[in-house]
């Protein structure tokens, strides 16, 4: 065989065709969707160039403590926005800076329409904070997690007036903590930094409703000499916040083995429990 042959024969052997780029299944659905994507981007900004969907109502859900006027003044959604341009990251932050505000979220409802979604902390106990006379206390409203509310104006003043009514109803309901050392300066929208008054609020957060909801006046003149009164009139010497419900077990044991006849029981040590009958009261 010659060499020229041998150069001239064709190859058994082909390179493989390198796939075209425009014939990928990929690339055409890619092209598509950025097409879709980028349109899409071009539309949202020309709508939010314009004043469609312009905000004419506001409106609030889930106050009770609160108003809705007081919200929606807080919120200040501007008067020229839209549904579109509307910072609502920003109102939220305005939203929770009223201390009653827990949570607050804001919802665009079309076509013109910015929905507050509010969930309020409510009043986990009344405080009777000492005057510096020490013969006259401020009635302050505190949540479960410290946060101090508001002061509660006596009902029949002024500024009861434009308290609301839920805001008497629940200082009824909850529990007081008394007694505490002159000095706790309470701050509207601070949390509490006393250890009385978060020992004692410990203690009834860890309790269970069964005998939660029997206290009602906590004696807080210090941590280790915490009491509760039950509503039967019991006290509990309970110290403090700690074992809580290995010293309610005990409290609860000792009211149903002995009814009607325990007047004071002290659980500050939990593993050496002692009380007292109404005779020797």
């Amino acid at each position: 065989m010659r060499v020229g042959d041998v150069r001239s024969r064709p190859s058994r052997y082909r390179q493989p065709e390198q796939p075209s780029l425009l014939s990928s299944r990929w690339v055409i659905p890619g092209i598509a969707i950025l097409a879709v994507i980028v349109l899409g981007m071009i539309g949202v900004y020309l709508l939010s160039s314009t004043n469609l969907f312009a905000i004419s109502q506001v409106r609030v859900v889930g106050v009770s403590h609160l108003t809705e006027k007081e919200m929606t003044e807080l919120a200040s959604v501007p008067s020229n926005t839209t549904l579109l341009r509307v910072d609502t990251k920003e109102i939220e932050d305005r939203l929770t800076s009223n201390p009653w505000v827990e949570k607050a979220s804001v919802h665009r409802a079309l076509p013109d329409t910015l929905e507050l979604q509010i969930t309020e902390r409510t009043i986990a106990a009344v405080v009777d904070v000492p005057l510096a006379n020490q013969n006259e206390v401020q009635n302050w409203a505190i949540a479960s997690d410290g946060m101090w509310l508001m002061e509660i104006p006596k009902k029949g003043t002024d500024e009861a007036a434009s308290v609301s009514s839920h805001v008497y109803e629940d200082a009824e309901k909850v529990l007081h903590i008394t007694d505490l050392p002159y000095g706790v300066s309470p701050v509207v929208g601070s949390y509490c930094s006393d250890s009385s008054v978060t020992n004692a609020l410990d203690i009834v957060s860890g309790l269970s409703t069964e005998l939660a909801d029997q206290v009602s006046v906590v004696s807080a003149t210090d941590t280790v000499n915490t009491q509760l009164t039950l509503k039967s009139g019991v006290q509990i010497a309970f110290g403090a916040a700690e074992r809580i419900r290995d010293k309610e077990r005990v409290c609860l044991k000792l009211l149903a083995e002995h009814p009607d006849q325990i007047s004071y029981i002290n659980v500050r040590v939990v593993d050496k429990p002692t009380w007292r009958s109404i005779s020797q009261a």
